[in-house]
């Protein structure tokens, strides 16, 4: 599961990254908020933990330029700002939940466990993940289509996954390939391209909806029409 923290002072967010990749989270880290937009708007993350008092963008200016792109990952305030209006401005311009520094780590950890519970509207109250005529079960690892099941081997499993989890969003092909094989990305190899090949041949041969769509130059998204 990825996260994106956007601190800028270094030694919070130090400690913010070895505390969550401690608890089993994947976190890519930037410290100005032009940086955080530019990850907000090109990389898949479950939730972000972001600072206000930012250099290049504030805080709040990114949260609503990623909502207004139409990214709803459930974003977690960290600021020295302590006031009640200074709450309800964060709140009211996209935040989700705010907290104020110096925080508790297993108190910050705790509220974003909570955002991802409530944040994931795709995935029902007994964790099947749905995206159109498209079910995946992640206990029982079973992938249905109006029903049908469909048996996907491991890999073809894990990026239906993840773009399932990430409904309408494009997925570079660097981001597939760190987090299906975790690797860096080589330029010369067509995994992916593969792999997405063999995932389309499975999910969408026999439909004349297709789920899976390419955007040239950028990458792939699922996306029910």
């Amino acid at each position: 599961m990825r996260l994106l923290v956007v601190e800028d002072d270094i030694k919070i967010a130090s400690f913010l990254e070895k505390g969550l990749r401690e608890s089993g989270f994947s976190v890519d880290v930037c410290h100005d908020g032009i940086d955080g937009l530019s990850l907000a708007l090109t990389e898949p993350y479950e939730a972000a933990v972001v600072d206000i008092m930012l250099p290049g963008l504030n805080g709040l200016d990114l949260i609503e330029k990623i909502r207004s792109k139409g990214i709803t990952i459930p974003v977690l305030i960290l600021s020295a700002r302590q006031s009640v209006d200074d709450r309800i401005e964060g709140l009211q311009r996209g935040g989700d939940d705010y907290m104020v520094k110096p925080f508790s780590f297993n108190e910050l950890l705790a509220r974003i466990q909570a955002l991802l519970r409530r944040g994931r509207k795709i995935i029902s109250d007994s964790g099947v993940i749905r995206v159109g005529e498209l079910q995946l079960d992640p206990l029982k690892r079973e992938v249905k289509r109006q029903g049908k099941k469909i048996e996907l081997p491991t890999k073809e499993y894990a990026l239906l996954d993840l773009m399932m989890r990430n409904p309408g969003r494009v997925l570079s092909k660097t981001s597939i390939l760190e987090q299906i094989y975790d690797y860096s990305f080589d330029p010369q190899t067509n995994v992916i391209d593969v792999l997405v090949c063999r995932l389309r041949n499975r999910l969408d041969k026999e439909y004349d909806n297709k789920l899976i769509h390419t955007v040239r130059g950028m990458g792939y998204v699922l996306r029910a029409e």
